[in-house]
């Protein structure tokens, strides 16, 4: 059974497989008239998927080309995770768990070092602020919320690495590690985690008062 999709979505196809097009290919390709062309094409320009340039012509006015933002792009999938996951196999396979635990621990130096950087001089609301801008960012669908005056709760709808938490649980760890080294809290505990079965990841934190 073939998925019937909407205009739009073969209009962001199209742009994928063909790179660049003009008002003109696209109302032929998909059968429509200019009018509902311009309009699905305003639309994702203001979604930040699709924009355009203009290219001069030897004779009359230049023409306007569409293609797909770096935004636009990321709705088409690509296995980044998966040939990760395959990665680290082949890694634990040739040099044993410890090379894994190296690279683990070598990851956590490294996002401990650009998290502190960026929440260097703020205060405790801003810190958590930018924690969320950050894992959102990075594709965690973030959120908090403050419960009392030194404690937040810290959500993760998503997790974009879900498949090698999933086998290295040390990836879950490193997470509240970091958290807890850059936000110099007292105490950061995982109270939910998606490699366990729940929703979400979720977090407490308690920070110095």
């Amino acid at each position: 059974m073939t998925t019937k999709i909407s205009t739009k979505e073969r209009l962001l196809q199209l742009l994928k497989k063909k790179v660049s097009l003009t008002v003109n290919d696209l109302t032929e390709e998909l059968n429509i008239s200019h009018m509902a062309v311009r309009k699905h094409l305003d639309s994702l320009q203001k979604e930040k998927l699709v924009s355009s340039r203009e290219v001069k012509q030897p004779i009359g006015r230049p023409l306007q080309i569409y293609f797909l933002t770096e935004k636009g792009e990321t709705l088409f999938p690509k296995n980044y995770e998966g040939i990760t996951l395959e990665f680290l196999q082949d890694i634990e396979e040739m040099y044993g768990q410890e090379s894994i635990a190296d690279l683990f621990h070598k990851r956590e130096e490294r996002l401990t070092a650009e998290y502190t950087q960026r929440l260097a001089k703020k205060n405790a609301l801003e810190k958590m602020t930018e924690i969320v801008a950050i894992q959102n960012e990075k594709g965690y669908m973030a959120d908090v919320s403050q419960i009392n005056d030194n404690t937040f709760e810290l959500v993760e709808y998503n997790c974009p690495i879900i498949a090698v938490a999933n086998q290295y649980k040390t990836a879950c760890q490193c997470e509240t590690n970091i958290l807890k080294t850059v936000l110099d809290a007292d105490d950061v505990r995982r109270a939910s985690c998606k490699t366990d079965g729940n929703d979400h990841c979720r977090f407490l934190i308690t920070l110095q008062s």
